[in-house]
């Protein structure tokens, strides 16, 4: 029965194995979970998502499977489910208080409880609302929506009001986890952990546990071991191109600038526009009167630096190829000169791309720069970002 669920799941894009599939099914069939949604979803999301920017797209597939059901009317959904009684007493006996189940046993018990809510729904013709008898809204009968009643019967309510009957799989909280979509600073931290060396360095001290345990063992009293602590030892250049086409996607590259510096303790940082030529700078305010000859940075950063650059690549192909051919001054030498040599300073070099990756094609200067960089260009996506940090760890 749980077949077209995964071809839901292949078909939205989760890399579902078949062996995960039969694990799934072995968990069910080992009744690990039985009448409970939400641990359903949760164990069918743990057998068969083992990546994190997945989820989005199997909390899809799971609503696209397996919603629907609240929307059945109040007697359809009596006459579709057979709950055993066993089962009923023994999620009262697990979910109710001794006050609680007095009040159904007071309606006769689980059975009662039943029959008395197909006895006021053949009996009641209209809408109502208050009250603790007829199947309405904002009452305490058994029955209905937006009331309370301790463990009734929802009837005609769109969600829940007392997170007894959340549907956590439309709530799509990892729905910017999807590694299509494009980033916020909390993913782009995810993806850059890719790009990580720990090194035990300084003179600041941790706690070593394990030591401490050895070292007491071995002499039979409290002997408290530190070693330095570890830091991220990566050494990181960026390149952030700004003004112009690039003012649409200031949001987005504020957020990577953010999540690099949260993420790298050695992180150096230049402006430029549209290309790299012969100067850039720190400040985009100074920008006119502060410039950093880009020799001085070729000079300054040893090839231990891993280089990226953050531009949409969106210019004239003169800008590229020709003297003269920058848009705000004349530069004597032709931008791709400059991003040659700063690739052949720093081998691990990339170009990020805040420009979605299906428009690559309509933008010649786009191809001259992924040219140069001998393809080495990825868009700013959590999936283009994972891809990038492999292509610098090589």
């Amino acid at each position: 029965m749980f077949l077209p669920f995964f071809e839901t799941l292949r078909k939205t894009g989760v890399p579902v194995s078949l062996r995960e599939f039969l694990t799934f099914l072995e968990a069910m069939r080992a009744g690990l979970v039985t009448y409970d949604p939400e641990a359903f979803y949760y164990l069918a999301r743990s057998a068969m998502v083992k990546d994190e920017r997945h989820i989005d797209r199997f909390d899809r597939a799971f609503s696209a499977s397996f919603s629907g059901l609240e929307n059945l009317s109040a007697q359809e959904v009596l006459d579709a489910v057979d709950l055993p009684a066993d089962w009923l007493e023994k999620m009262a006996e697990k979910h109710l208080t001794p006050e609680e189940k007095a009040e159904i046993e007071a309606l006769g018990g689980f059975d009662k409880l039943m029959e008395t809510l197909k006895e006021r729904l053949k009996q009641q013709q209209g809408r109502h609302q208050g009250g603790n008898k007829w199947i309405g809204t904002a009452g305490t009968s058994p029955f209905g929506a937006y009331g309370y009643n301790p463990e009734g019967i929802r009837i005609g309510q769109d969600e829940s009001r007392h997170q007894r009957a959340v549907k956590v799989w439309d709530k799509r909280e990892f729905r910017n986890l999807d590694d299509s979509v494009e980033l916020g600073t909390r993913n782009i931290k995810v993806a850059l952990k890719r790009l990580r060396n720990w090194v035990r360095d300084g003179a600041e001290e941790e706690l070593d546990l394990d030591g401490t345990i050895r070292a007491t063992a071995d002499h039979g009293y409290l002997d408290v071991v530190t070693r330095p602590e570890r830091r991220n030892a990566v050494k990181i250049l960026l390149f952030l191109d700004v003004g112009g086409s690039m003012d649409p996607h200031i949001k987005v590259v504020e957020e990577l600038f953010s999540a690099a510096r949260a993420e790298f303790k050695h992180l150096e940082y230049y402006y430029f526009h549209n290309c790299l030529y012969e100067g850039v700078w720190r400040d985009n305010h100074r920008r006119w009167d502060q410039k950093t000859p880009t020799w001085e940075v070729l000079n300054t950063y040893g090839p231990d630096y891993k280089c990226i650059f953050v531009g949409d690549a969106s210019m004239s192909p003169y800008e590229i190829a020709y003297p003269g051919g920058a848009n705000e001054h004349w530069n004597e030498e032709p931008g791709q000169l400059w991003l040659t040599r700063a690739r052949e300073q720093w081998p691990a070099n990339l170009w990020i791309n805040p420009v979605p990756e299906r428009h690559w094609g309509y933008t010649q200067s786009i191809a001259m720069i992924s040219e140069i960089f001998d393809g080495r260009m990825v868009p700013m996506t959590l999936e283009g970002l994972d891809r990038g940090m492999r292509t610098l760890l090589r």
